[in-house]
Order: C-alpha cells, then structure tokens, then sequence
C-alpha cells in the first residue's frame, strides 16, 4: 500500500523547480517575496512545498540558519478557530520559540505576541457586541459575565452563585492583565500598524528571514480561505518575510467571488489574488514518462530490495527525466539496468511500463499522482483478496480490468461484466475481434457505448483478454461489479438440473420429471446457458447440447420458439444432414425446415429436408 501523504522523497523530478524557488527567495537578500505554487488537486502541491524547504533549508548547511519555518495548514483550523487569528498566533509562537532559542530580539518576539493577543481580544470583544445588539446570547468571557448577570438580577441568590461571581471576577483580572495590557487609546489600526512594525523588527534582530509555507488553502470553505488570505496580507510585503501559498488559483478565485458577492467583473477577482501573488509557478503536468517513472519509482519503494538500492534507482530516475527531451526514456529496461532485481518487481514494472500511458490520458486519472496512488492501493487490495481467499488472478489482467472500471464508459463496463457472467467459462468473447484489430493498428468502428479513444487504446493494451476467464478478477471486484451468473438466479434444485445439462448433455432424458417442475422465469435462466454453451459447436448434426436444448423445449414451447430461432441463424455451412431427422417431430420444425430452404444449405441437407417433407 503507498500512502497518501506529501513527502521530501521527489519521485517527479520536482527538486529543479524547488531549487529554484530556493535560489529566489536566497537572491531576494530579505526583500518581501510572495510565491504563489498552484495546480489541480492532487498533483503534488503539498510535496513541492516540503522540496522547497527541505531545499532552502540545505542552503545554511554547517551554520546557523538564516532562514526559519512556518508551516501553516488552514484546513486544520477550519471549524475550531478563526484562521486568521490562527495564522497570527503560529507566526508569533515560532518566533518566540526561535528567538529564545537564538538569545536575541527576545522582547521584540514578547511585544509581538501581546499585540496578537490584544487583536483577538479585540475580535472577542466586537463579536460579543454584534451578538448582545442582536439579541443573541455572547460566546466565551463576556459570555459568562452574561449568563451571570441574568442570575444576578433573579429573585434568588445562593451560596453557589456568589462563588461563581468571585470565580469570574478573579478570570476578567487574569485576563485584563494578560490581554487587554494595551492602553485603553490603542485601537484596531493602531494595533495593527503597531505589529506590522514590531514583527519587522524582531525579525531584523534575529537576522533572519520568515520563510511562511501555506497548504492546503484550496480545500478550505470560502470564509476560511478569505480568512487566511486576509491573515497573510497582514505581514505580506514586510522585510525578512517570504510567502510560499500552494492553492488550486481557480479555487482561490471562486473563494474571492463567493466574498465579493455580486461582483461580475473577473479581472477584479483576479487582481485581488495577483496582488497577493508576486511569483506564480505551476506544478509541472506530467507527461507519459514521468507517469511511467512515478509507477515505476512507487513500485520500487514498496519492494524488498535494500533501502540503499531504491535510493540509487531514485536519483537515477530523476537525472533521466532530465534528459526525456533529449529522447531518452525512463522505462522497464532502463530501470532493470540499475541493479539486480527481484523477478515479482521486474513482473510489476512491466505492469508499470504498459500502463502509463493510458494513465496519462485516462479523464478519470489523467496522470494526477492522487489519483495513480489510489489506483495502485485499489489493485494491492484486490490482489490481497485474491491471494487471501484463493483466487487466482493474474496482476497485469486484474490491473486492466480495474483501468476499465475507473476509466471506462460505465454503459460498456456493465456490458462486459454481463458478457463475462453469461458466457459459460467467463469469457468476453464478443472482444475478441475488436483486441485483434487494436493490436493490428487497425482503425476500429465501435458503437456506443464503446465508441470512445479510451477503448481503443485499452483494447490494445497486453493482456488480451477475450480468451480468459475473468470471473475471479470479478469475484474480487465485488465492490464495484458485483458477479451474478445465471446460477445465482436459480433454486439449488434448479442449479443441480443445470449443472447436470451442461455436464452431462446427452443425458438430459433422464431429467425430463425434474426439469418439468421447474418454474418457466428458472427454465427460461437454464435455456440462457444452454445456447451459451451451444454457440461453441460448429457443427449442427446432432451435438450434444442438442438433447439437453430439445429436452428443455419439449418442458417449455416459450423456450422451443427460443431454440428454433436460434438454429435458424446459424450458418448455411454448420448444418448437417443429421440434424432434419432429429428435430422434425417439433411443433416448430416447420418454419426452421423453410428457412433452410431458402438458404444456401448443401445439397445432401436439402435432400434430406424433401426426404422428410
């Protein structure tokens, strides 16, 4: 299984663009900067953010860093604090932390955390007023000292009433001299410009520059993104401060509509997150060698080979997508030729090798990392099953199956499920033609609902699997494409006359009484795989299957008028001589006999049809 989480292991060859995120915001020598990483979600924002770091923080290697860290999640907060005052609050712990670590701008960092706190005092305070103007009862403090005064103000005043208001009174002193130190004069924009200077400061006297790393702001409600938004304007474009925000921009950009309701005007909507965005850089799109390299890479780190191997396989990966423009590939052989390895993984790159292009071009994967990990943690489960209950199912199969089931027109997936359910050996026959001509290079003609370019190129993709038995690679599916076959449709009794038929085709006289008792909807089910199995013969003397399909005819005329249609369409060639005889005593041998002939049946048939006429 390969986790979901971001890491500093680079799989996409992403160091380049985080070196050179590094490398700016080192020749910004303390200059404000503000670098905007946006992309889709789930193609490696929240990794890139972890490169940049873990690249910065190598350029100070031996001595102090110049550079100190703010990681800052607002999604963490989102419904348990106002992120703003959260983003304020983590800024000003870390330098607190920092400087009495460092022994210098210790009071600055003090100062600057009293300001925070007198600003969320502020916003307590304004709060509570909205809620008492309204009539809704205050949260918090001033929430207590509400309820309290309600109780004050009641007819009866007890032990335990009085001891509750000496409690308070004691917490509002705590808290006039913790938070409201300030002058009663200080106000919000006061405070505000206030902080602004004093968090220059500190940071000039630490000799450092706040490097400021936002994620995950993209998957935020509106308010809270604002909210956050607002929170970095407050220390943007100050001395010693660098801002690196990953955001999907078009999910920055509807938070910003959502805000300015009403507003229409798109450009003013984009110019309030340019302003916040000096730099903006977009996750690189992966092309069909870096899919292909991350698969590769994702089964390399989940194997068995020793830790200092998969480190070489790794670097050497990412210097070869450095050289694809120049022609070179990052494929199978590529990767076999970096060490020895274990045959279950050679198996599994090759796996890799066929897929990645598909994955690439898939609309429901579309090369995003997410998406390919989520796909690879799908097929470990399901071969954990099939191994687990003793199925045997081949990966590379298995893996194109499920590519169909994620990718596919789901019309065309439920076709072949049922293609797979009603042939007798859970074949998809029907496919058969279609992966010829694929593998051919042939331009194919499909219909709905397969007429899609993603069939084409899966139809072309090794596995073939017309001729394999796919009822385990559904059996382990079953969370998505449940396996019915005709037998679960059927009473035990009813199963075992089948099972019988199918087995023992000849016998099926002896079965007559049994199949008589059999309701028609089960009859009807039975006839199904009767002429399943019997579209396998290629020749229509008197086969097998033949007595079992009159047998059942003679129980049901519904299921004879099924059979005489069905032997009206096989071809003038397959029918023999021997077959008149046989069935020339049905009710419904007659129309059969016509069409006959009236096709191009051979001479020694027709003969034997004047013969009985």
């Amino acid at each position: 299984m390969w986790s979901d989480n971001e890491t500093e292991q680079d799989f996409l060859n992403f160091s380049g663009v985080a070196d050179t995120v590094a490398e700016i915001i080192v020749q910004a020598k303390g200059r404000p900067i503000s670098i905007g990483v946006s992309g889709r979600w789930g193609v490696g924002k929240s990794s890139m953010i972890k490169l940049i770091r873990k690249a910065l923080a190598g350029r100070t290697k031996g001595e102090e860093s110049k550079f100190v860290f703010v990681e800052f999640n607002a999604w963490l907060y989102q419904g348990y604090d106002d992120a703003r005052a959260a983003l304020m609050d983590v800024i000003a712990s870390t330098l607190r932390a920092e400087a009495e670590r460092r022994k210098t701008g210790v009071e600055k960092t003090k100062e600057l955390l009293k300001r925070v706190d007198w600003l969320r005092a502020a916003k307590i305070g304004a709060g509570s007023a909205l809620a008492l103007t309204l009539g809704v009862p205050p949260t918090g403090l001033i929430g207590e000292i509400f309820e309290l005064g309600k109780k004050l103000g009641g007819a009866k005043i007890d032990e335990t009433v009085i001891a509750e208001v000496e409690k308070t009174e004691g917490d509002v002193e705590t808290a006039a001299a913790s938070i409201l130190k300030p002058k009663a004069t200080s106000s919000p924009p006061k405070e505000i410009q206030a902080l602004r200077k004093n968090f220059e400061e500190a940071l000039s006297e630490m000799g450092i520059t706040l490097v400021v790393l936002i994620d995950d702001l993209d998957r935020c409600l509106p308010e809270t993104t604002i909210s956050t938004l607002e929170a970095i304007r407050l220390f943007l474009f100050l001395e010693n401060t660098a801002f690196v925000i990953a955001a999907d921009d078009q999910m920055i950009k509807h938070a910003v509509r959502r805000h300015f309701e009403g507003v229409t005007d798109d450009d003013l909507v984009t110019s309030y997150f340019d302003k916040l965005i000096q730099i903006p850089i977009r996750v690189p799109t992966l092309g069909t060698q870096e899919v292909r390299a991350y698969l590769m890479l994702l089964f390399v780190m989940n194997s068995n080979i020793d830790a200092s191997l998969k480190e070489t396989i790794r670097a050497k990966v990412c210097e070869r997508l450095n050289q694809t423009w120049q022609g070179k590939r990052v494929d199978r052989a590529f990767v076999q030729s970096l060490g020895t390895l274990p045959a279950d993984l050679v198996s599994r790159l090759d796996t890799a090798d066929r897929l990645a292009s598909l994955m690439t071009r898939a609309t429901g994967i579309s090369g995003n990392p997410r998406l390919i990990k989520r796909f690879l943690n799908a097929l470990a489960i399901r071969m954990s099953i099939s191994r687990a209950q003793g199925v045997g199912v081949d990966e590379a199969v298995l893996a194109k199956m499920l590519l169909f089931e994620r990718c596919g027109n789901p019309k065309a997936y439920t076709a072949l499920i049922a293609a797979v359910s009603e042939d007798e050996h859970g074949k998809p026959r029907f496919l058969s033609e279609w992966e010829e001509d694929a593998a051919a290079g042939k331009k194919l003609e499909l219909k709905e609902p397969w007429n899609d370019p993603f069939v084409e190129e899966w139809l072309a993709l090794p596995p073939r699997v017309a001729d394999l038995d796919l009822r385990g690679v559904l059996y382990v599916s079953r969370e998505h494409a449940p396996l019915i076959t005709p037998e679960d449709r059927l009473s035990s009794d009813s199963a075992e006359v089948l099972g019988a038929l199918l087995q023992h085709p000849d016998m099926a006289e002896s079965l007559k009484s049994r199949i008589a008792g059999i309701t028609p909807a089960e009859k009807s089910v039975i006839m199904d795989r009767l002429l399943e199995r019997a579209r396998q013969e290629q020749e229509w003397g008197v086969p097998g299957i033949l007595e079992a399909l009159l047998v059942v005819s003679d129980a049901d005329p519904a299921q004879g008028a099924r059979l005489a249609a069905f032997l009206t369409d096989r071809p003038s060639s397959q029918i023999k001589p021997s077959i008149v005889p046989k069935i020339s005593d049905q009710p419904w041998s007659t129309a059969v006999f016509t069409k006959w002939n009236e096709s191009n049946v051979s001479a020694t048939v027709k003969k034997a049809l004047k013969s009985r006429t």
